[in-house]
């Protein structure tokens, strides 16, 4: 009869270990909110946008940089990086097959190319 019992008891601890480990997660998950939940947001937070939101954005009026070393290696540099913007130019140097070269593009809208 001890047998009996002792395996009962053990039967019902395996039962209850396996109940406890199911419900605990599935509680966990159980949030009750009274109100909002949420605190309120901050001062300043809901505030108008600025005036030149919808305005797009300003063009660039001279050749980029990136644009210039992107052209030069089109033609043909390795390596190419600025290394001189005036007013008037953007000088690009690099390496092309006859060795180290420079290509000069004017400082204008789409880069074109002033000489190599």
């Amino acid at each position: 009869m001890m047998q009996f019992l002792a395996k009962a008891g053990l039967a019902t601890l395996l039962v209850v270990g396996t109940v406890a480990g199911v419900t605990a997660p599935a509680s966990a998950q159980v949030d009750v909110y009274i109100g909002s939940g949420r605190p309120p947001p901050p001062p300043g937070y809901y505030r108008p946008p600025p005036p030149d939101y919808n305005r797009p954005p300003p063009r660039g009026r001279g050749c980029d940089p990136r644009l210039a070393e992107d052209i030069a290696r089109d033609y043909g540099f390795r390596r190419a990086r600025v290394v001189d913007v005036t007013p008037r130019r953007v000088m690009v140097e690099g390496w092309t097959r006859r060795g180290a070269d420079e290509i000069s593009f004017a400082n204008a809208r789409g880069c074109p190319v002033l000489r190599r």
